[in-house]
């Protein structure tokens, strides 16, 4: 039943553009260095007090999400394409208290050199779930949303 009720409810794809006061080389890394990473990722007021990624195809994403309320939410990938600095596909999976997956997304974001900078755009499309995922799916739009506003915020600051 959780897969017919997070389609039924519109979720399985969120989709995103967002222009970028920086040049695209600058805006690729700070996907896939760990330490730009951990300074954007998840939603406002989240930190992630772990972030490692190994940015060749194959290569493993680990991120340990802390929200505001001091809750932990570990989150396991993998690189599948890079094309730098104009296209990157990566898969996340949340993980539960087991480590096991309870949803996993196939991210891809392209980059396009404009005048103000870049323009990312961004296609995070759900490709399994379990019955766990749909309370974490109803919050990727807001989360992506407010990610990819802190990466403006960074972007300006760098």
């Amino acid at each position: 039943m959780g897969n017919s009720s997070v389609l039924e409810a519109g979720l399985l794809e969120v989709s995103l553009t967002r222009r970028i006061a920086a040049a695209p080389e600058f805006v690729f890394r700070a996907w896939i260095d760990a330490k730009h990473l951990g300074e954007w990722w998840g939603p406002k007021g989240f930190t992630n007090p772990v972030c490692e990624v190994d940015p060749r195809v194959g290569g493993a994403i680990r991120i340990h999400m802390l929200s505001p309320d001091g809750k932990m939410f570990p989150v396991a990938g993998r690189f599948v394409e890079i094309d730098r600095p104009h296209r990157l596909v990566f898969t996340t999976a949340a993980l539960d208290g087991e480590g096991r997956p309870m949803f996993e997304v196939l991210n891809t974001v392209a980059f396009t050199a404009v005048d103000e900078g870049t323009e990312i755009s961004l296609v995070a499309r759900v490709t399994s779930t379990t019955p766990a995922a749909p309370q974490f799916l109803t919050g990727m739009s807001q989360g992506w949303s407010q990610s990819l506003d802190r990466l403006a915020a960074l972007a300006v600051q760098l």
